[in-house]
């Protein structure tokens, strides 16, 4: 199978789908409407209530929920055959992933910005509101250490790709100052230097990483955790105009533009897809993810097709940076099918390479001995990335290597295949780090919530204390799961925490719906929450009966103390979620019979 004869029809599907079925959910179900004032206009404070462009916070939200999930998640399913994760993502960000972040940042508009926890506390009740507190932190910390995890990986010992993405940092306070205080306004400006800057990141590098100073350059893996949690709460405490916003702006460009140009590659090179479409590992036993098929392909590709965390981002911050009502569209329905496309993009990417060489690049050399493979090209990919790939999983280098061996083979290209994979790990430290940000910011939110309702003064927001102590909890929560984890232990834990946290966006959705008169639409969310309940709740018992458990009889400590913790976790994010779903259809069955009456609003627009 040849590459074009996939792409083609994705991109003709996803422009249907944005053209006929976001126009009926927005105007249907969301019924937009920009004469009602958003919350970033009525609560606006400058520091977390902030009226944004649609493109810049188009970019923001494009960024902050496109993280590591369609880039490693749609790799590490290749294990599995293309054809799965290709039908998954197509069809789950169409009909279930777009359809669930649209949802979710119009409701919390609505809502005055409110999160998801206090959304489902006010239209589901008290209990689900507590319990959807509590399994949000959970899946938060979970998230962010499988998402860390594999930027830690692909950047361990890398002074090239270590200074890339360290220099979009500084970079990003620049651009953030220049648009919001030097010269207010003038996005044209920062835009041009930023994304001059960031491709001159990329050529620097190379001698950078030759020169005496690279060393400054060579973090080790423990040393990249601790920048990383030191890069998350810096980005949770400052305004997001200083830093949040301008970097996932920045890295909107690169991203955007990297995909467009893989899609380009495609087209021009239409690359063998080497691996097959439904692989040996269809009934289980893979080296990568363990399990079978179902229900596991669809906790690995835990973002493209549709993501429980998008919702965070959507309620959390977009939802206070929205300008307009009609922004939701494009922003909520557009960015999750671009996002989507990533998806597509990295599985083709990864399927173009030799089996042998992609399960020697994503496993260790003890596993890959054992399965009777023997690496094809990969001393020659090796020798013109200039680095050792083999033995690094986690999907990041084998997805850099992939993508790296498409644009080398354009026209004019050939030779610069260190550049392009070093491009490539760039690319998609971006993707990781901006949902990195986000989330702790996210992270941060719930947890000041949360415990706001023991002491008052901790949930204020605009408290710095009590900003600084919720963030570094959060930061810690995360950081331990990375330095203590593996890509096969945290990803599947991540994928879990990640569709469930989908199921509560979607079951609340359904909620809203119902709850203001719209019950004949509650299909739209409805259907996708049964789907993804049953595949996530079903690939929790497994992981925790097959995979978790079993690291307690381990003779190892470390080992015995992550089975308990991972165990311990997802048995009660699971749980969490089945008290929600049981008192959402109460709260369905009770306005269906009449003894809740459903109104056009359950809250006063914030122009009221």
């Amino acid at each position: 199978m040849h590459a074009l004869y996939i792409v083609v029809p994705v991109l003709c599907v996803l422009a249907i789908a944005y053209r006929y079925y976001s126009a009926f959910i927005a105007a249907r179900i969301m019924v937009l409407d920009d004469t009602r004032v958003t919350p970033a206009h009525a609560k606006y404070d400058g520091h977390n209530y902030y009226p944004t462009s649609r493109w810049v916070l188009f970019g923001h939200h494009f960024a902050a929920i496109t993280g590591a999930g369609p880039l490693i998640g749609p790799v590490l399913a290749a294990q599995f055959g293309y054809a799965p994760g290709l039908i998954w993502l197509v069809g789950g960000v169409c009909l279930a992933g777009a359809v669930h972040d649209s949802i979710a940042l119009w409701a919390s508009a609505r809502r005055g910005g409110r999160s998801l926890a206090q959304m489902a506390h006010a239209e589901i009740g008290p209990i689900a509101g507590v319990t959807a507190a509590v399994a949000i932190m959970f899946i938060v910390v979970i998230a962010m250490a499988g998402l860390g995890l594999a930027v830690v990986n692909a950047l361990a010992e890398s002074a090239w790709a270590t200074f890339t993405i360290g220099t979009t940092i500084p970079l990003a306070l620049l651009m953030g100052f220049h648009m919001s205080v030097w010269r207010k306004g003038h996005i044209r400006e920062a835009t041009i230097i930023g994304v001059v800057a960031m491709i001159l990141a990329v050529v620097l590098g190379r001698p950078l990483a030759n020169s005496s100073y690279a060393h400054y350059f060579l973090l080790s893996r423990n040393e990249l955790i601790v920048a990383l949690a030191l890069y998350g709460f810096a980005a949770s405490v400052l305004p997001v105009w200083m830093l949040l916003t301008p970097r996932d702006y920045l890295s909107t460009f690169m991203k955007a533009g990297t995909i467009i140009l893989l899609v380009i590659g495609v087209i021009v090179v239409n690359p063998q897809l080497q691996l097959p479409a439904f692989s040996q590992y269809v009934g289980g036993g893979g080296p990568i993810i363990p399990g079978p098929l179902f229900p596991f392909v669809f906790i690995t590709i835990a973002c493209g097709a549709i993501s429980g965390f998008h919702s965070l981002i959507a309620s959390g911050t977009t939802s206070k940076m929205l300008d307009k009502e009609s922004d939701i569209r494009p922003i909520g329905y557009g960015a999750m099918l671009f996002e989507g496309l990533v998806g597509v993009m990295a599985i083709i990417a990864a399927a173009a390479l030799n089996p042998g060489d992609y399960f020697a690049i994503n496993t260790s050399a003890a596993v890959y001995a054992n399965l009777g493979m023997a690496p094809v090209n990969l001393g020659d990919l090796q020798q013109q990335v200039g680095e050792v790939v083999a033995g690094r999983p986690g999907g990041a280098v084998s997805l850099a290597v992939g993508m790296a061996q498409i644009f080398s083979k354009m026209p004019g290209m050939r030779g610069l295949m260190d550049y392009w994979y070093h491009f490539a790990i760039m690319f998609e430290a971006l993707f990781i780090l901006t949902t990195i940000d986000a989330g702790t910011r996210v992270g941060r939110f719930v947890l000041q919530e949360f415990g706001g309702r023991v002491w008052t003064p901790f949930g204020r927001r605009d408290w710095m204390p009590g900003s600084i102590l919720a963030t570094t909890l959060v930061v810690l929560g995360w950081a331990y799961f990375i330095f203590t984890g593996s890509i096969s232990t945290i990803w599947p834990m991540f994928g879990i925490a990640n569709q469930l946290l989908a199921v509560v966006a979607l079951a609340l959705g359904t909620t809203v719906i119902i709850n203001i008169g719209r019950g004949k639409y509650a299909w739209a969310t409805l259907v996708p929450m049964c789907f993804v309940a049953t595949t996530t709740l079903t690939a929790g018992f497994l992981s925790v009966r097959d995979n978790f458990w079993p690291m307690v009889s381990s003779p190892f400590p470390a080992i015995q103390t992550q089975g308990y913790v991972n165990t311990i976790c997802t048995i009660i994010m699971m749980i969490c979620v089945v008290i929600i779903l049981t008192a959402a259809v109460r709260r369905w069955l009770m306005v269906a019979t009449g003894r809740i009456p459903a109104l056009e609003l359950v809250e006063a627009p914030e122009s009221v």
